[in-house]
C-alpha cells in the first residue's frame, strides 16, 4: 500500500492519513481514534493532521470537545485524490472487474473496515440480486491476485437483504454500485 504512493509522499503516515479520508470521504474521525488505529502517538498524527488541514485537503468541525476531521470535498483536488486512492486500494478493479459482470445485479456495498478507509487486506463486499456464482468466483480470484488484496463476498437476493438490512445498515458501509444509476463515488 504505501510502497505505492511513497515516491509522491514522503511521509508514510501522511500516505495512510490520505488512504484513510479518501477511500471513505464521508467518514470522520479524530485525533486519539487515528493514533490508536495506526499505533502512533498523537503527536505523530496531529503534525501530518495539521499539515493536510492546512493544505485544505482536510476539514474539521467540533463535535463536543473533539475537533473532527474530514476529507474536504470542496478542494480542487478532491475527485482526483479519490480516484488515485482507490487505484492505491485495488477498489477500481474490484468495480471494473467484478460488480459489472455478474448477471441480475442491484446492489453492491463495501462494508466494514474498507468502508471505514482501513486498509487491513480484506475487501468485504455485500451483493444483492442475481449472482452468478462460478463467475463471481472466477472473477475474484482474479482480482485478488491482482490487487493483492482478500476479498469476501456475502451474496443475498432481494428478499434476503430485506431481511438482514438493518444489520448491514449498522456497518459501515458504502454503495458501490446500484441498478439503474452509476457508480457511486467513493
Amino acid at each position: 500500500m504505501d510502497t505505492l504512493l511513497a515516491p509522491l509522499i514522503s511521509s508514510s503516515t501522511r500516505a495512510r492519513l490520505l488512504l484513510r479520508f479518501f477511500s471513505n470521504p464521508g467518514s470522520s474521525t479524530y485525533l486519539r481514534a487515528l493514533a490508536s488505529e495506526f499505533d502512533l502517538s498523537t503527536n505523530t498524527v496531529r503534525e501530518e493532521l495539521n499539515r493536510l488541514t492546512h493544505a485544505r485537503l482536510l476539514r474539521t468541525y467540533k463535535n463536543g470537545r473533539e475537533v473532527r476531521y474530514q476529507a474536504n470535498d470542496q478542494h480542487p483536488l478532491f475527485s482526483e485524490l479519490i480516484s488515485i486512492v482507490k487505484k492505491v486500494l485495488g477498489i477500481d478493479q474490484v468495480i471494473d472487474n467484478i460488480i459489472a459482470r455478474l448477471g441480475d445485479l442491484r446492489l453492491a456495498l463495501l462494508v466494514d473496515d474498507y468502508a471505514e478507509g482501513r486498509d487491513t487486506g480484506i475487501i468485504d463486499l455485500v451483493l444483492v440480486g442475481a449472482i452468478d456464482q462460478r463467475q463471481l468466483a472466477d472473477l475474484v480470484a482474479k482480482t485478488e491476485a491482482f490487487i493483492e488484496r482478500k476479498i469476501r463476498t456475502l451474496c443475498l437476493t432481494r428478499e434476503e437483504y430485506e431481511r438482514l438490512a438493518p444489520v448491514i445498515r449498522a456497518k459501515p458501509s458504502l454503495v458501490l454500485w446500484k441498478h439503474g444509476t452509476e457508480t457511486e463515488k467513493i
